[in-house]
Parts: C-alpha cells; structure tokens; sequence
C-alpha cells in the first residue's frame, strides 16, 4: 500500500487520470464479463431444461391418449363379458398382481357459449381496471381473475375457478355482476370426465400410489 502511495505521489494529474480511467475500464470489462458468463449459463441452463422437458410433455400426452382409447376398448370387453355391475357403470377398478388401476368417470359442470362472451366481456373489464389502478398489472385482484380464466387442457374454463369468481362481486362494480350474471346462465351443460389413478402394492403389501406427475414425485 505505501508502495502504491508513493507511485501515485509521483505522477502528475494527467497521470494519475489516465490511471483512474484505465481501472474504471477494466472495473466495466470485469463487470461485462461476468454479465455474459451469467447469461450464457442462463441460456445453457434453459435449453437443457426444455430440451427434457418437452420430450417428457409429449410422452405424457401420447400415454393420455393411449390410455384413453385402450381403457374405452377395455370397457366394452368388460360389458360384452357381463363384469359391470349395472348397464349405466362408467368406472372401474382392474386389478393383476402388484398393479391397480381405477377408472374414475364423473360428471361435471361446464358452460356452454354464454360463457365464452362473459370470459371476453371480464377481460375487457379487467383491462379498464387496470388502467385505473395504482398497481396496474401487478394488482392482486386482475391478476387472481385473470389466473381464474385460465382454460384447461380441452379449452375449457374451470367450473370451480369460475366459481371463485362470484365471491368478488361485493368488490367490483354492476358491470361485473353482469358479467357473472352470464356466466351463471352459462351453467347449462354437462360433461363427462375421466380420470385414471393407479397404484402398485409395495414389498410389505400396502398399496402405493403410482402418480404421473411432477408435482408429486
């Protein structure tokens, strides 16, 4: 250090501006350098990721697909042999060895057209919302209806996020209570889903469940 005090002593201000000049660029050049590192890791680390991923999104379907289509063969084996216990049976469990599987068949409530003009009728309104919003985008409110909008695989909206919907009514003005007017009127139709769960019965004899999904790995 004194070393250092005794070079700068000894050269003269053009100098010693030079020197601060030439450690500022590198200080910048040391800086930039770490930003790309960081952003070359960061691109590495999300190609690796989709590279996985996608592949692993696309098994998943084509199971669901296959599935769907073998347990449906299945089922007609099932009534053709006289193994449903009523003719109107939609679910049944199948069980070989150490393997369970439970077809689950449910009704469901869902919306017809109605709902497709009410979901356009809350977007607009929530972007005039927005725009008189301190917090814009970032509004808890806009955001929480706008995630209970989001449709499901098929395109459907979600019968039970619709739902959740109503119990904001006492925040908003008539507009919105309106709008979840069509909706409510929308709740004409009803579908069937099906569901498959699956179980494999461990060394001890207890019955695990098998799931296909990351979450719960």
């Amino acid at each position: 250090m004194d070393n250092i005090r005794e070079a700068l002593k000894g050269m003269s201000a053009a100098e010693r501006k030079n020197l601060l000049e030439e450690l500022k660029a590198e200080d910048q050049k040391a800086t930039r350098d770490r930003r790309e590192a960081y952003e070359a890791l960061r691109a590495q680390f999300a190609h690796e990721v989709k590279s996985h991923l996608l592949p692993l999104v696309e098994d998943v379907r084509q199971f669901r697909e296959w599935i769907e289509k073998e347990a449906d063969g299945f089922y007609s084996v099932m009534r053709d042999y006289g193994q449903l216990r009523k003719e109107e049976q939609s679910s049944f469990t199948i069980v070989d060895g150490d393997m369970k599987m439970e077809v689950r068949s449910n009704k469901v409530k869902t919306f017809d057209e109605r709902a497709d003009m009410a979901a356009e009728r809350l977007m607009e309104y929530l972007k005039a919302y927005v725009a008189g919003s301190e917090k814009g985008y970032d509004d808890p409110m806009y955001q929480l209806a706008m995630t209970l909008l989001e449709r499901n695989r098929q395109g459907d909206l979600d019968y039970k996020n619709i739902s959740k919907l109503y119990e904001m009514e006492d925040r908003f003005d008539e507009e919105y209570k309106s709008i979840m007017g069509l909706f409510r009127e929308s709740h004409t139709v009803t579908k069937t889903a099906v569901n498959f769960y699956f179980w494999q019965r461990d060394k001890n004899g207890v019955w695990r469940r098998v799931e296909p999904s990351f979450c719960r790995l």
